[in-house]
């Protein structure tokens, strides 16, 4: 509630009042359905069912959200389908006034996308921003999940989100629209990705960012605003309003619940992509450009990036990472999200008939560790790391129709791919630990530390940490819930010292069980165990073991209890080594 001259809003408790108005519109939306429902010839208020119970992005089915209308409340439906009526009632008006049928169309189709707006604004997936006093939307991130406290707008309450704003902010849009110059004139072409209405050889440039596998589910999330342009313009555009929710047949998505699983959705996905970047290279004029967005951080993701690249013939010649990710958005706090995503650039080159493995070995070492370098000088990081380098190796042997090895075996693109990450791996160690003491490292304190630096303490999918742990020298199915590594259905996670079980630290005697060790000893406050430990393995007089800490610690964000517990172990360092090198070992035996 806001008092008119009065800064600031002032809120109460619904009276009896305000029960009786929401039940008389209760009543009113009855009438008001049967009466609109047998003049159009359609449900107003939408009753499409809801994709099937846990699609990725829908979890409100199992909460009785069956059908798309059970977004809204009573009176909110009823506001929705008044405003549908009246937009239709004003196509009727514009007719009747003499002006030309298309310029009415035009009119009521900016309407129609008003109404969308104000479903956008007006359903009970709303929440009200206490900080900012003012309603979020529905659509505050890619999904619909169910919300307990939702917040009703007025319609006509000169807030965001009514109607007026959803009006001016289309307005807002057509008035930038206006500015651009009338020649040539940009054309909008509606069309499958896979099948381009233009003849060979016909773009100069070509710019598109894919979907990934199922992360979003575009078609299933974009019904919420179908239902109700399909009631408000559907009879005036039938050829875009055809089925009863958006056509699914040919989305490039790979939904778990296609028929044949997720198995089946992945192999749609990758042929439909690669057939898209095909059609993508047909159309791109030999001397032309196409970027690539792609911000997809699994190996099979990837893999099917670059193959489907390599067999539409569009070979990068550049890659760059480009921030374009919120850090602090949910996903972002909870996994191994990317900050960045990698745009190619890539040409229609000719080919090379045959590389040969050791010549392409050598060719993709030199010319990555120059990308490496600069990326590095860039401040590029983590997962966006290896990514990013991934790029510049495609480069080099997508210059070829096949790479073989001298044993006449054709090379894969992920053979290739494994090479890389170790290339990758390697200048990474050298660089976080500032070019030292690379020889000490175990292969499980190699992988800790890429792991603190690449993913920090998040869970990533077990076929990426098995890359990882393959780039540093282990078999991860070796050593998962046998030491700091933790698999959990398809994720893996490290776990920090104060996670770690006791008696595992003790019985171990590898470099990282030994910082972890230390560490738990230290913050117990037993002080002289811990430096028997140092003494022991030989670690308490190295420069080096307080270096690995310290990388670790750098790895880490400000916030994270290990990133404190190292940081409260390495301030007392040089005393703890004075006193190690002037105490006889013996002492401690």
């Amino acid at each position: 509630m806001h008092k008119k001259g009065t800064t600031g809003k002032t809120y109460r408790l619904a009276t009896e009042d305000d029960v009786k108005i929401f039940e008389a519109a209760e009543k009113y939306l009855e009438e008001k359905r049967e009466k609109l429902k047998e003049e159009w010839g359609i449900d107003p208020v939408p009753d499409e069912e809801l994709p099937p119970k846990e699609t990725l992005g829908f979890r409100v089915q199992r909460y009785g959200i069956l059908k798309w209308g059970d977004f809204f409340n009573s009176r909110q439906k009823l506001a929705l389908i008044t405003f549908t009526e009246k937009v239709r009632d004003a196509y009727k008006e514009i007719i009747q006034q003499a002006y030309d049928g298309e310029y009415a169309k035009a009119v009521v189709g900016y309407l129609g996308l008003g109404i969308n707006r104000l479903a956008d604004y007006n359903s009970s997936l709303t929440v009200w921003a206490v900080a900012g006093e003012f309603i979020a939307h529905t659509f505050g991130r890619q999904a619909l999940p169910m919300i307990w406290d939702y917040f009703e707008l007025n319609p006509w309450s000169k807030a965001t989100g009514d109607w007026e704003s959803a009006i001016n902010w289309i307005i807002n849009v057509l008035s930038h629209l206006s500015q651009i110059p009338e020649s040539p004139l940009p054309k909008v072409t509606q069309a499958s990705a896979t099948s381009l209405p233009y003849p060979d050889n016909f773009f100069d440039a070509v710019f598109t960012d894919p979907p990934y596998y199922d992360n979003v589910p575009y078609s299933y999330l974009s019904d919420f605003f179908y239902v109700w342009l399909k009631r408000s313009v559907g009879d005036l555009y039938p050829e875009l309003f055809m089925t009863p929710l958006t056509p699914k047949s040919k989305e490039i998505v790979a939904y778990s619940h296609m028929e044949g699983g997720f198995e089946a959705g992945k192999e749609f996905f990758e042929n439909m992509l690669k057939n898209a970047f095909k059609e993508i290279a047909r159309v791109l004029k030999p001397n032309g450009t196409a970027t690539i967005v792609y911000a997809h951080k699994t190996t099979t993701g990837w893999e099917t990036l670059i193959n489907s690249l390599l067999e539409a013939n569009l070979i990068p010649t550049a890659s760059w990472p480009l921030d374009t990710e919120m850090k602090s958005r949910l996903r972002a706090k909870e996994s191994a999200a990317l900050a960045s995503s990698i745009y190619f650039v890539c040409r229609k080159i000719e080919k090379k008939e045959t590389g040969w493995l050791n010549d392409v070995k050598e060719e993709i070492k030199n010319h990555i560790h120059k990308k490496l370098d600069s990326l590095w000088e860039e401040g590029v990081s983590g997962a966006d790391y290896f990514i990013s380098a991934i790029g510049s190796a495609i480069e080099i042997f997508g210059k070829y129709k096949k790479v073989m090895d001298y044993e006449g075996n054709e090379i894969t693109a992920a053979n290739l791919l494994e090479y890389v990450r170790e290339i990758v791996t390697d200048y990474a160690i050298k660089q976080i630990l500032h070019n030292g003491i690379v020889a000490e490292l175990s292969p499980l304190t190699r992988f800790y530390l890429l792991w603190r630096w690449t993913y920090g303490e998040a869970k990533v999918h077990f076929d990426d940490a098995r890359m990882l742990a393959q780039s540093a020298g282990i078999d991860l199915s070796k050593e998962w819930n046998r030491s700091f590594i933790r698999k959990e259905k398809e994720f893996v996670m490290v776990l920090g010292p104060l996670q770690r079980k006791l008696k595992e630290l003790l019985e171990s005697g590898d470099l990282i069980d030994i910082l972890h060790l230390v560490l738990v000893l230290w913050k117990a406050g037993l002080r002289d165990l811990m430096k028997e430990v140092l003494v022991k393995s030989g670690c308490g007089k190295q420069e080096w073991f307080y270096k690995i800490a310290q990388a670790i610690s750098e790895t880490l964000p400000p916030g994270s209890a290990e990133k404190k517990l190292l940081d409260g172990f390495l301030s007392g360092k040089e005393r703890l080594k004075n006193e190690i090198m002037n105490e006889r070992e013996g002492l401690f035996e």
